[in-house]
């Protein structure tokens, strides 16, 4: 008759679990044990689907996953949701009855403002608009400056907003509806992105903007945008929509930026005009139409907009 256990007894009669854990940097701690004058050891395995993404970080005087007794502990580092496979092996007179930890690591939480940016240092210099303009092609402006608008309207077919030095925690997301249906009308489009289109003669009727990530909170937009035959409408926030007052009037002008919370837009100067308008006297009318009235009869005939 044999006496006591072998190693190979041992294994047969150890304690396994798994355990699904989420992506990032976990601490695995042998916290106690029932017997703590013959604890059992705790091997710690990554599962076998899962070894390309979780690593286990050992001390270098160690070439084995194994705590060999309550306070022990090692760090696991996961690119990827996977899987740990827990043993708790006894000794020869020992039991498995142990309590086994794991505990997410965190190095908190970036400043609002993005990778330890203050607000005074996040720069807004080089935030961009680009617009596609009919007769004058791609026109780019910096931020809270016109493209076309109340001086000089001209129908716009697509827009791009770019900004390189954005913090890393915040976003800008962007829309516009097109005057026909179009696979590009209504689908949002990243900081970067072209959202319309080009020479197709299809005019914006309508613009969206919104900030996203975490520092949106302390951030908000400001917009004004020219639609034909319309007053200005001007509009300020996380999240803006902009269209005329059908929703079918093309946008003739753009502007926006972005910048602190409170930090509204400057009004438009009292020389602009505040609507988008055509006058015409008696003596004018035996006249050559302006090119902005040329755009006018062009669009009421194909019926994309109402002539003023």
């Amino acid at each position: 008759m044999r006496k006591g256990k072998t190693a190979d007894d041992m294994e047969r009669i150890k304690q396994t679990k798994s355990v699904n854990v989420e992506r990032g940097l976990l601490l695995v701690r042998y916290a106690s044990a029932d017997n703590e004058n013959l604890p059992p050891k705790v091997r710690v395995v990554v599962g076998p689907r899962h070894q390309r993404d979780i690593e286990l970080v050992l001390n270098p005087d160690h070439d084995d996953a194994v705590l060999w007794q309550p306070g022990n502990c090692l760090v696991v580092r996961a690119s990827k949701p996977g899987q740990l496979v827990v043993e708790v092996i006894p000794t020869a007179k020992g039991s498995t009855a142990a309590t086994v930890q794991i505990e997410a690591l965190s190095q908190g939480k970036a400043s609002v403002a993005g990778l330890g940016q203050s607000m005074a240092e996040v720069d807004f210099g080089r935030f961009s608009l680009l617009a596609h303009v009919a007769g004058a092609g791609d026109v780019q402006v910096g931020a809270d400056e016109w493209v076309a608008g109340p001086d000089a309207p001209a129908r716009i077919e697509g827009l791009s907003i770019d900004w390189p030095d954005r913090p890393d925690n915040l976003d800008v997301s962007y829309a516009v509806k097109l005057a026909r249906p179009h696979a590009a009308s209504g689908r949002m489009t990243k900081l970067g992105g072209y959202a319309g289109t080009r020479g197709r003669a299809l005019p914006v009727v309508g613009v969206t903007v919104e900030l996203r990530g975490p520092a949106a909170a302390d951030f908000q937009l400001s917009a004004e945008a020219a639609f034909l035959g319309a007053p200005l409408t001007r509009m300020s926030g996380k999240r803006i929509a902009i269209s005329g007052p059908t929703g079918r009037e093309p946008l003739v002008g753009f502007r926006i930026r972005l910048d602190e919370i409170a930090a509204p837009l400057p009004a438009t100067p009292a020389r602009m005009s505040s609507r988008v308008r055509i006058f015409r006297s008696q003596a004018d009318q035996r006249r050559t139409p302006s090119a902005l009235e040329s755009f006018c009869d062009s669009y009421s005939e194909a019926g994309t907009v109402d002539r003023l």
